[in-house]
């Protein structure tokens, strides 16, 4: 049961009233006619506990988008239903400040009608929210008490990552199709696979002349390759303790997810297969045997609810999934930091055990602030902030060229920066052959 507001102003100006009679007259006199309109009102509100509420069971969005979220309100009972209605939800379903106004409705149900209201989400994390409780309060006709109940209505709703790399897949596609040889601009002796043979124009590379070709017409003719086909990727992401760094606005293994979307688009397109696999010290996540348009979708689906794990990666158990990933000579993307001890204590040891039948590639989130750091000067402070920058980044160029070493090829670029950069790397992988 709850009272209203109006109630309780009654209640206060009986108050007045009772003073001014003797004893308990003045209460009785205002008392008894309040509270049997009180019973009154409880008894003529429609009941709470047999409604039935339904909405969908799941639906996806994507991060920075709004949801609408529809909530059917059944009423089976014979009275009409005036109510106030709460559709709860976790705190990081709405924007700071918004949740008191998008979480409550009001509505009236006829007896033995429906009506939807709609709870508009403005989720600021990715995964999956679930809903808490729908809390009813039905009013009677005086509006001076409502029954109360909650009920528990399930429903999810999936927030997807924002995949903003997505601006950089047309430029990424053109280069990808300059590789091909499907456009105007001609690129001479690049990728790996024998596509056909051509007249030579001037400025042709005479390494790339088919001299048996030639020697069956009258032109001198020269072969065309194009870039390898059906390659096997290998994106593992490293989801241990320093993926949940946050660099700028974000963590690093939401920036390493957008590298992921973008190189995994990237490669459906060139006709590449592509396998995901989330580790820490056991499989979070796991893509395998998708092909075409399914990837992308399956991909995506698979990494909305990955979070971070607080804990160090077992490398040594990550090189085994990888290995047993990638059963053939595979590109092994691995999206990790470049801290110096996680990489000479966990990831070095192990990479030799992928690097002699893959080639490999390490992406790691560089972080901005360093640079501002690197050159800030002025203040005591700022001079001390500045060797500590200089610092890091010696240790950081020793760890690249330890990897180098290892026949390792890293790409370490800011958020926004390190999709497009993996896509190059890819590309210009491809173009070299080396998948």
């Amino acid at each position: 049961m709850a009272l209203t507001g109006r109630t309780a102003l009654i209640a206060a100006l009986g108050a007045l009233i009772a003073g001014l009679l003797p004893g308990w007259t003045g209460i009785a006199v205002v008392g008894l006619p309040l509270l049997a309109a009180i019973g009154y009102d409880l008894l003529r509100a429609a009941p709470v506990r047999t409604l039935h509420l339904s909405r969908p069971a799941t639906q996806s969005i994507r991060l920075g988008e709004t949801a609408d979220v529809e909530l059917t309100v059944t009423n089976p009972s014979g009275r009409d239903l005036r109510a106030e209605l709460r559709d709860a939800w976790p705190p990081s379903s709405w924007q700071p400040g918004g949740a008191y106004a998008a979480s409550r409705h009001r509505l009236t149900v006829p007896a033995g009608e429906r009506r939807r209201v709609t709870t508009v989400l403005h989720p600021t994390r990715r995964g999956d929210r679930q809903a808490a409780r729908v809390t009813v309060r039905s009013h009677g006709p005086l509006g001076l008490a409502a029954r109360q109940g909650s009920h528990h209505v399930p429903g999810t709703v999936r927030v997807l990552p924002p995949f903003s790399s997505r601006k950089h897949l047309p430029s990424k596609l053109a280069r990808l199709r300059e590789l091909d040889g499907r456009t105007s601009v001609l690129l001479r002796g690049e990728g790996t696979e024998f596509d056909s043979l051509r007249d030579y124009v001037p400025g042709d590379d005479i390494r790339s002349i088919d001299w048996r070709a030639t020697a069956r017409q009258s032109a001198v003719a020269v072969r065309t390759w194009r870039p390898e086909r059906d390659r096997h990727l290998l994106l593992v992401l490293d989801t241990g303790r320093t993926s949940a760094g946050r660099v700028g606005d974000i963590p690093r293994l939401d920036a390493a997810m957008d590298a992921t979307l973008l190189l995994t688009a990237l490669a459906a397109h060139a006709g590449d297969r592509v396998d995901l696999l989330a580790f820490d010290r056991r499989t979070r996540a796991s893509v395998r045997g998708r092909t075409g348009k399914d990837v992308l979708p399956a991909v995506v689906q698979a990494l909305a609810p990955l979070e971070p794990a607080l804990i160090e990666s077992d490398m040594n158990a990550l090189a085994t999934a990888a290995r047993a990933g990638a059963p053939r000579r595979s590109l092994i993307v691995l999206f990790t930091s470049l801290d110096t001890a996680p990489v000479e204590m966990g990831l070095l040891p192990v990479l030799p055990q992928l690097t002699q039948r893959h080639t490999v590639l390490v992406a790691a989130v560089a972080d901005p602030r360093i640079e501002e750091m690197r050159t800030a000067r002025g203040t005591a402070p700022a001079v001390y902030e500045a060797a500590a920058a200089a610092q890091h980044e010696a240790e950081r160029h020793r760890t690249k060229a330890r990897l180098a070493q290892l026949g390792v090829t890293v790409v370490e670029a800011p958020p926004a920066d390190l999709p497009p950069a993996v896509a190059d790397a890819y590309l210009a992988l491809k173009a070299a052959g080396r998948l």
